[in-house]
């Protein structure tokens, strides 16, 4: 039997989507289109396919001992359910099709990436659309990937090839998205037509750790530096492959104002363990006096200032403010992404913008490139470790410092050499992965910082 789209069998999601029906950010929204832009996502392929459903079940025989043993004697499903772990996929929330959160899976078994394979993660072995997925290592998966086909003698495609000249994640969770759009921009001319580039773009590498896109309806514009202002063309900037040309982007409209509709109605997730509500209230005191100038105010008349913060007064790692130029800036905003001029592009940003904090306990790791691991190290700068590795199951979650539960290291263990291995330590010591900057906490007392923390479980 035929099985059909998720959200068109799942009552229990189809119901939570269809009341979404009132935001104080846009007004009345469509259910209909809330419920075709999720549908969107996760059942149409807008890029070819990357591999088929036969590589990724043979995966597993390239894979380094002791796994591949483990992985042989096991059977189809936990082989699946291994592989799912290795490289960061989730199953479909309410969903028992046995597909990825974060692909595609057509009819004949094609695995096409989505959007949210960054913007699709799971905390306490729940998944949740529009969670940053730090659990996602594509730089692995692709070269695994690549080496299963090989042995297959399959097709290779342009990630397996892309991956050979261009860094697609240092560290697990993270990716060097931003250069993604700027290597592929430059052979486009506005109107997306390909083109040869007349001088390749300046690439600074770099890894970022994706936002929630529960912040997305309280911003007006994109990206850590605000750069971009939003709009449903925008979202379509992951479609920049050669195969597709100006009319897949004019085809692609409709649904993605779908799409804008759904990212529109996402909200975070309640922190399901107990809250001293009487700390609570102490930190909201603190938090409104010390950072709601930046970060906004919550309850029942939220207010969300979307303060860009120059880069020098944040501190925090800069290599991504540098690495976008004002020529990339230009070129998008006379592009048919920004409406050829139509939307409001900040060619020269003064820094970074203060994200709003709503679901902030779901979405450690934190700052734009993923280096401090949890809350207690945002709010105590000194203290924020060199270098730091997830420990427990994937579904270990620490309630004490509220995020990641890690352990903390003055270095990469010497002898290290394993490739998959050392991306699972953040070494914040790296270009481009500083923890520095946002020392704003370090001016509160032990049990102010305290309460403040307790208060960010409640938004």
């Amino acid at each position: 039997m035929q099985r059909v789209p998720l959200i068109r069998r799942s009552l229990a999601l189809a119901t939570v989507v269809a009341a979404v029906i009132l935001t104080s950010y846009g007004g009345a929204l469509a259910a209909d289109s809330v419920v075709r832009g999720y549908d969107h996502l996760i059942n149409k392929a807008y890029l070819p396919p990357d591999f088929h459903q036969r590589t990724f079940d043979e995966v597993w025989r390239v894979w380094p001992e002791p796994m591949r043993g483990l992985a042989e004697q096991a059977s189809p499903e936990e082989r699946r359910r291994m592989a799912f772990e290795r490289y960061g996929l989730t199953l479909r929330p309410d969903d028992d099709s046995g597909k990825p959160l974060q692909y595609v899976v057509d009819g004949d078994g094609n695995w096409t990436m989505n959007c949210f394979a960054c913007h699709g993660g799971q905390v306490l072995g729940k998944a949740y659309p529009g969670r940053p997925n730090s659990d996602f290592d594509l730089e692995t998966m692709t070269e695994e990937i690549r080496r299963t086909k090989i042995r297959q003698g399959a097709t290779l495609t342009r990630m397996d090839l892309g991956q050979l000249v261009l860094p697609l994640g240092t560290t697990r969770g993270t990716s060097n998205a931003v250069m993604f759009g700027v290597g592929l921009m430059a052979s486009r001319d506005a109107r997306l037509n390909l083109v040869p580039p007349s001088v390749l773009p300046r690439m600074v590498h770099h890894d970022m750790e994706p936002p929630p896109w529960w912040h997305f309806r309280k911003r007006s514009h994109l990206y850590i530096d605000g750069f971009a202002e939003k709009g449903h063309r925008a979202l379509m900037q992951f479609m920049l492959v050669p195969e597709n040309g100006p009319k897949v982007f004019r085809e692609g409209e409709n649904d993605y104002r779908d799409v804008y509709q759904y990212l529109e109605s996402i909200c975070p997730p309640k922190y399901p363990f107990a809250i001293d509500r009487d700390l609570s209230q102490e930190g909201r005191e603190v938090f409104q006096r010390q950072c709601a100038e930046c970060h906004g105010t919550y309850g029942d008349r939220e207010t969300y200032p979307e303060l860009t913060v120059p880069i020098d007064e944040i501190g925090t790692d800069r290599v991504r403010y540098d690495a976008l130029l004002p020529e990339h800036r230009r070129g998008y905003a006379g592009s048919w992404f920004a409406d050829f001029g139509g939307r409001r592009v900040v060619i020269e940003p003064e820094g970074y913008v203060a994200p709003p904090l709503d679901g902030i306990w779901a979405s450690a790791p934190y700052f734009h490139n993923g280096s401090v691991p949890t809350l207690w190290h945002v709010l105590h700068a000194s203290q924020r470790p060199r270098v730091w590795i997830r420990q427990g199951d994937p579904d270990a979650y620490d309630t004490q410092r509220v995020g990641l539960s890690v352990r903390e290291l003055a270095e990469i263990p010497a002898g290290t050499f394993d490739r998959v291995l050392r991306r699972q330590y953040f070494d914040t010591a790296r270009r481009g992965k500083s923890a520095a900057g946002h020392a704003y906490p370090e001016q509160l007392t032990e049990s102010e910082k305290e309460a403040v923390m307790e208060y960010l479980k409640t938004l």
